[in-house]
């Protein structure tokens, strides 16, 4: 079994679970894949002491044709390793490093017992759904899509800006405010929910529409199918707003007419037996927790 393993920031502190989960793959017969500008960081900080392989983007992950992914950090690095899977079928497990960890739900503590089950197949796969944007002009490349969120914000300036939305081609309103978010049932727990957006069960099939400090404080966050087209022009003091699609961004202007959608796949994330949406938000966003006894 061919195991690639991702993560993007390097700290010493993290090297004992790396060596572990080397050692792990290597007693259980799977051959190891790390990214390679990881390997190169973490190897600074220790010797690894397993043979590995190597990869380090899109086309050299399709060369490994691994079985599985398995992330080392928080949720934003799964939103990276998105973008080296793409429509690759390759189910993705992420070991907490971070914080919250919605995503990224496995504790390290889990290693061995994680490794065990992906060989045996004791998991269940939580397929995600994405956004696909569109652009009047070119933007983002060939990696246009997002498994949290689209957002316009302002720039630049202090000045709110408007932001003209239309659903299918009907005119929804003007969002008078700092940005809009547009986030799937996935990201409906990132930036959209310190918003005042909703959260949306993963097997929903809705976008929420989240707007960033509305100026009109009779707007609300909008929930919407996602065979839903959602379509934007924007207009502000500034000729320069932000454009983001999870973690990465780009500046766009006026000149640049946008549109969301559903996106062209999915993204397999290995839910591992005893973990689930809603143990998830009990204990990340402490619901139901009574912290008076």
């Amino acid at each position: 079994m061919r195991i690639s393993i991702f993560s993007k920031v390097a700290h010493q502190r993290d090297l004992p679970i790396l060596q572990q989960l080397l050692t792990t793959l290597h007693r259980q017969g799977c051959q190891p894949y790390l990214y390679e500008p990881y390997h190169r960081d973490m190897a600074a900080f220790g010797v690894l002491g397993v043979e590995v392989g190597f990869f380090s983007d899109h086309l050299t992950l399709k060369q490994v044709k691994p079985d599985f992914m398995i992330t080392l950090g928080g949720d934003g690095t799964i939103l990276d390793a998105v973008v080296l899977i793409r429509q690759m079928p390759v189910p993705v497990l992420g070991i907490n490093l971070g914080r919250l960890g919605f995503l990224a739900a496995t504790n390290p503590s889990r290693i061995a017992e994680a490794i065990t089950a992906l060989k045996e197949g004791s998991y269940t796969i939580s397929h995600r759904k994405l956004l696909q944007l569109e652009s009047s002009l070119p933007i983002f490349g060939d990696a246009a899509f997002a498994l949290n969120d689209f957002t316009v914000l302002k720039r630049d300036t202090s000045s709110m800006i408007s932001i003209h939305t239309y659903i299918n081609g009907d005119y929804l309103g003007t969002y008078w405010a700092d940005g809009i978010i547009v986030a799937t049932p996935t990201g409906s727990t990132g930036y959209s929910l310190s918003c005042g957006g909703p959260i949306i069960f993963p097997q929903a099939d809705n976008f929420v529409i989240t707007p960033v400090a509305p100026h009109n404080l009779n707007v609300r966050p909008l929930i919407v199918p996602d065979s839903s087209v959602i379509s934007f022009e924007i207009e502000g003091r500034s000729d320069s707003f932000l454009c983001t699609l999870d973690s990465r961004f780009e500046s766009i202007t006026p000149e640049h007419q946008l549109a969301v959608r559903q996106g062209d796949f999915t993204v397999r994330m290995v839910q591992l037996y005893g973990e689930n949406f809603s143990k998830t938000i009990r204990e990340k966003l402490s619901w139901g927790r009574d912290n008076r006894n």
